[in-house]
C-alpha cells in the first residue's frame, strides 16, 4: 500500500523507505515551518516571489503525501505575524498567493475530503481574502479527511496573548473561576483548541529555531531540522522525518518502563 505516489502527471514515483514506517505508530498531528523560498529562487538567480510560487506547489504535493500516509493533521507555517516587516511588493505577492491558492485548490481538497482551517490574526487581512477564507472553511466542514491548518497572519505569543484575555473576559463575567484555570484551559483557547498537539514539527532550510510557531502546542513535539528549503522538500523527505520520528523515545518528562 506504501508504494504508489502520483505526480501532478499521474506517473508513479516508489519512494523504497515507505516501507520502513511502522503504519500504527504514524504522528497524528505534523506541523511544518516552510522556510526557504525566498533563498530557494535566489540560488537559481530568480526573485523571491518564484520561491514563493514553488513552495505552494511543494504544499500540494505534501498534503497528499500526508493524507495518503495516515497523518490526521498537517499545520504549515504560511505567512507570520512579523512577515509584514517584508517588503510591501513581497507581501502583496503572498496575500495575492493565497487567494489564488483558495481558487485553484480548494475543489481538489474538497473532493480528496481535505478538511481546509485558516489559523491567526484572520480579522486583518484583505476583506475580499476574509470571504475566501470563510468559504473554503465552510464548504469543507464537512470533511472527514485531512485537516490541513494554513496559519496565516500568525505568531505563537499573539495566539497565546488572545488565549489569556479570552480566558480573562470569561473571569470578569464570572464565567469561569481563577481556580479553575488549568493547562486545558489555555489549550481549549488556542487556535488549535480542538486538535491533538503536533507530533512532529518539521523546519527546512537549515535554521534551528521555531520562529514564534505553535509555542504552546509544540512543548513536547519531536523537532525535525534539514538544510533543504521547502520548494526542495519532498514526500520522501516525509518519509525520512517519520521514519526518524518512529525511532525516538517520546517520554513527556518521565522515564522509559
Amino acid at each position: 500500500m506504501w508504494k504508489k505516489w502520483f505526480s501532478k502527471s499521474g506517473e508513479v514515483t516508489k519512494i523504497p523507505e515507505v516501507d520502513l514506517i511502522d503504519p500504527t505508530r504514524i504522528p497524528q498531528h505534523v506541523a511544518v515551518i516552510m522556510d526557504g523560498n525566498g533563498r530557494w529562487a535566489q540560488k537559481q538567480g530568480l526573485i523571491r516571489t518564484f520561491g514563493h510560487r514553488a513552495g505552494v506547489e511543494r504544499l500540494r504535493d505534501i498534503v497528499k503525501a500526508a493524507s495518503r500516509l495516515g497523518v490526521k493533521a498537517l499545520t504549515a507555517y504560511a505567512f507570520s505575524t512579523e512577515n509584514w516587516k517584508r517588503p510591501d511588493e513581497e507581501v502583496n505577492f503572498l496575500m495575492s498567493l493565497f487567494s489564488e491558492y483558495l481558487d485553484t485548490e480548494i475543489e481538489e481538497l474538497h473532493q480528496n475530503q481535505v478538511k481546509i482551517r485558516f489559523i491567526g490574526k484572520i480579522d486583518e487581512l484583505a476583506l475580499n481574502l476574509q470571504h475566501k477564507i470563510e468559504n473554503a472553511q465552510a464548504r469543507t466542514s464537512e470533511n472527514t479527511g485531512l485537516i490541513l491548518n494554513l496559519a496565516v497572519n500568525y505568531g505563537g505569543r499573539a495566539e497565546i496573548t488572545r488565549a489569556v484575555k479570552i480566558i480573562a473576559e470569561k473571569v470578569q463575567t464570572g464565567e469561569l473561576k481563577i481556580e479553575d484555570i488549568s493547562d486545558n484551559t489555555i489549550q481549549n483557547n488556542l487556535f488549535t483548541g480542538e486538535l491533538p498537539d503536533p507530533d512532529l514539527l518539521i523546519r527546512p532550510s537549515g535554521d534551528l529555531r521555531i520562529s514564534n510557531f505553535l509555542l504552546w502546542q509544540s512543548a513536547y513535539s519531536e523537532l525535525w531540522f534539514t538544510d533543504i528549503n521547502w520548494p526542495d522538500f519532498k514526500p520522501e523527505h516525509l518519509v525520512q522525518a517519520i521514519i526518524d520520528f518512529q525511532k525516538r523515545d517520546r517520554r513527556f518528562g518521565g522515564i522509559k518502563k
